[in-house]
């Protein structure tokens, strides 16, 4: 599978199911998946993960397109040559493309997958962050494994 098709299909998939999210729930509202573990909860995030950077919308939104044309320029130079990177790739560009399209168009990307477990709550999250995070997993692991052994 390419980058461009994988970062399609995970922008695609982004897109929609935010755009599900908007249309079919109030904001803040939470409907519970698997009951103390897991909701659908529709949250406006104007920062960046963990709502770091609150309001700056406009520098996030340039920092990612600097990142978007940072990865596609250089690929070659960051990413090795393999599937697995080439899937990173897609995942990274996917992810950045669905977030980055929330912020020009709504000044806010929607967040809506809500874990949670007794008094622990992670932030809620959506597709694009969880492509971005398992791209630079891939790209991490096939880097450690990719190393040659220290002298």
């Amino acid at each position: 599978m390419t980058p461009l098709l994988v970062a399609v299909l995970v922008a695609l998939l982004d897109q929609v199911s935010k755009e599900w999210v908007r249309g079919g729930f109030a904001l803040h509202e939470s409907v519970p998946v698997i009951p103390g573990f897991f909701s659908l909860t529709y949250i406006r995030n104007t920062g960046a993960a963990w709502g770091l950077f609150r309001g700056q919308n406009l520098a996030l939104a340039l920092l990612a397109l600097t990142m978007l044309v940072v990865l596609v320029v250089f690929r070659r130079r960051f990413l090795p040559p393999g599937r697995p990177h080439r899937i990173a790739l897609g995942l990274l560009c996917g992810g950045i493309v669905g977030n980055l399209f929330d912020r020009l168009r709504l000044d806010y990307v929607t967040d809506f997958l809500d874990f949670h477990w007794q008094a622990w709550h992670f932030p809620a999250f959506n597709v694009a962050d969880a492509a971005i995070c398992i791209g630079v997993g891939i790209y991490i692991l096939g880097s450690l494994r990719a190393a040659p052994p220290a002298s």
